[in-house]
């Protein structure tokens, strides 16, 4: 029986959440499996990884093989690296003691990485999330439109008013008119006036 560390995939369409399982090849990918060793959410940054490192080793040493996602989470959280210098143990190259040593010096490092890049990702959010506002360049329109409306309030100028004399003139012609065309019918009947007068005293 081939026996697999690989990913069983949970969670709802593009929100996917991984457990990291021991089960056997032929099995479906969302099946039955042999033993649960941990979980992986890649939606947070850096992606969450929860593992029982010493359960993820002794299946190694049974001859368990990894998928190529979960052989980079094994490398990420050390597994690998950790049945590396247990394997220099047991050639007899150091003991135990300088084996966790140099593991415990590297996973210090690594989870320092870690954190900066975490940092780092806060960081660049928070900015993304600060508010520019944007000014519109809105003040040369709006002072040429008060000036045009200014303008356009102002009284008419003398010079603007001349072209109305004429009219003027005209209403003083037609008055002079009027007159003279009333004048001969005042005398007209003046003299009627007289004749009928005349004639009654006669």
């Amino acid at each position: 029986m081939a026996v697999k560390i690989r990913l069983q995939r949970h969670g709802s369409k593009k929100r996917p959440f991984y457990f990291i399982v021991v089960a056997d090849g032929r099995a479906p990918r969302d099946g039955k499996f042999i033993q649960k060793i941990g979980t992986y959410n890649p939606l947070t940054v850096p992606a969450t990884i929860e593992l029982d490192r010493q359960k993820a080793l002794e299946w190694l040493n049974k001859g368990a093989q990894p998928t190529d996602t979960v052989h980079r989470i094994l490398s990420f959280k050390g597994v690998l690296y950790l049945k590396h210098l247990l394997r220099g143990v047991k050639l007899g190259l150091f003991d135990d003691a300088t084996a966790m040593a140099k593991f415990q010096t590297w996973y210090a490092e690594h989870e320092s990485q870690v954190a900066s890049k975490t940092d780092a990702h806060k960081k660049a959010q928070a900015a993304k999330k600060v508010y520019v506002p944007v000014v519109k360049k809105v003040a040369e329109p709006v002072a040429e439109e008060v000036a045009t409306a200014t303008d356009a309030s102002e009284p008419v100028s003398t010079e603007e008013v001349a072209p109305e004399a004429p009219a003027a003139e005209e209403v003083a012609t037609a008055t002079d008119a009027s007159e003279t065309v009333v004048a001969p019918a005042t005398e007209a009947a003046a003299e009627e006036e007289v004749a009928k007068a005349t004639d009654a005293a006669e």
